[in-house]
């Protein structure tokens, strides 16, 4: 989930590569775009920026949490403003290395059973 056009593309190009082709990306600008997206696939995996279109994205971070879906912040904000409950999520702050995303996608991200 990323509002920004050219980081959505760049993110989706990361996600393809690590998963050598074998893998399909939403993108979502907004926490509205996500939530019908959500409801209309099975994911394995979740990147959300915190500022987007319609707002912060906690709302949403929470539910992922809720229903065991894996996720990470990828976000120009700072870790500290996340809410308490979601600090442990991963984090990785823009800009980012590529290799940042590939790591915490593998370190932290394994697809759901």
């Amino acid at each position: 989930m990323e509002d920004d056009p050219m980081v959505a593309l760049d993110l989706e190009e990361i996600v393809l590569g690590l998963a050598e082709g074998g893998a399909q990306v939403a993108l979502a600008a907004s926490v509205r775009e996500a939530r019908r997206a959500l409801a209309g696939a099975a994911f394995d995996v979740a990147l959300l920026d915190i500022d987007v279109l319609d707002g912060k994205t906690f709302e949403l971070a929470a539910a992922l949490r809720d229903h065991g879906l894996p996720f990470a912040f990828v976000s120009g904000s700072r870790p500290e403003e996340l809410p308490p409950e979601l600090r442990t999520v991963p984090f990785v702050p823009k800009p980012y290395d590529p290799a940042d995303i590939e790591r915490t996608l593998r370190a932290n991200l394994s697809p759901r059973a």
